[in-house]
């Protein structure tokens, strides 16, 4: 099913939609006439539309329908959007723009920077001059502004302060150059360490597989690059990569986890791997659980991994907000008590 309607289609969206109907070489005729603010926004919706059935396309176009029924479905990506541009700009504007769509959202370099963490932000900053500092926190939102000041060194933000009681009105030669220097150096690198790795990708796609799909091809990915595979099983988090659990970690998922999703999981676990699961129980916990694993029979492995994976996503969760440690076996890893 599309994801926009012709109803629900903003402007820049229809205009994304015309575009990338077009021949390449109708398109650049088009993309050559307009100015860069307006080339942004045509390719960040371009970049972001995803797939648009052919009735949409009709709607949009009216009195092209005749010509556009027969293109079926189009599919707006960075990709085509990317090769779109490179017909007509030269390949640094077309990087320069791509990076900046890439980033974060937003039609102005002051929005964008508002979509931006404010740790992110402020470990930028703390390495700016306090004016030019000054300058982009009284651009910004407040309450933004207040989080990133926050997190600056005390003694630079108090600089930044004072600076900024003293600014009067900012001259737009000032902005224009704070503005070009933030495009250039900050978003550019950010969009860039914001691009997934591959194989942190395909290790994320790989641990949502059932255990024959990934077995099966893990293997044939192993015949096909051995580093590729290494790389990834490196980067998966396992069922089995429990066991590196501190003991408080696992009673820590012990309470987010349904005993029944619980018990199955467990029944295709490893021996240790339930030891240290039981070992973590009150003792009548621990037998209950181990009698409802004995009641419940032979379980489907379809089951089992569902159980398994369930797992595995609470742990990251749990990780993601501090409440476990994941170890990933490195010596910075290692609890001292």
């Amino acid at each position: 099913m599309a994801r926009i309607s012709s109803r629900g289609a903003s402007g820049p969206e229809k205009a994304a939609i015309m575009m990338l109907a077009l021949s390449e070489e109708h398109a650049a005729k088009l993309i050559d006439l307009l100015d860069d603010e307006e080339l942004k926004e045509l390719s960040q919706a371009m970049s972001t539309l995803g797939k648009i059935d052919s009735a949409t396309v009709e709607r949009v176009f009216g009195e092209f329908a005749e010509q556009l029924s027969s293109t079926g479905s189009l599919h707006g990506s960075y990709e085509s959007t990317e090769r779109l541009l490179g017909k007509v700009l030269g390949e640094e504007r077309v990087g320069a723009i791509m990076d900046e769509i890439r980033g974060p959202a937003g039609r102005t370099m002051w929005d964008k920077l508002g979509n931006v963490n404010e740790g992110v932000l402020a470990n930028y900053l703390k390495n700016e001059y306090p004016q030019t500092v000054a300058v982009v926190l009284s651009k910004i939102k407040a309450d933004h502004a207040s989080r990133v000041l926050a997190a600056l060194p005390e003694s630079f933000a108090m600089e930044c302060v004072m600076r900024m009681l003293r600014m009067e009105s900012v001259q737009k030669e000032v902005l224009d150059d704070v503005e070009r220097t933030l495009r250039n150096e900050f978003m550019t690198n950010l969009a860039s360490t914001n691009r997934a790795d591959s194989h942190e990708m395909m290790a994320e796609i790989f641990n949502s597989l059932d255990r024959q799909t990934e077995n099966r091809f893990m293997t044939l990915l192993e015949e096909r690059n051995r580093d590729a595979s290494d790389k990834i099983k490196a980067l998966m988090f396992t069922f089995e990569d429990l066991a590196d659990l501190d003991p408080s970690g696992v009673q820590t998922l012990l309470r987010s986890i349904d005993n029944d999703k619980l018990s199955i999981a467990l029944k295709g676990a490893s021996d240790s791997l339930r030891d240290l699961f039981f070992t973590n129980m009150s003792e009548r916990a621990a037998k209950i659980l181990r009698e409802d694993m004995v009641a419940m029979g032979p379980v489907r492995l379809s089951d089992v991994d569902e159980a398994q994976v369930e797992m595995v996503n609470t742990a990251k969760d749990l990780a993601a907000r501090g409440e476990i440690i994941i170890s990933e076996g490195g010596e910075e890893d290692e609890l001292i008590y």
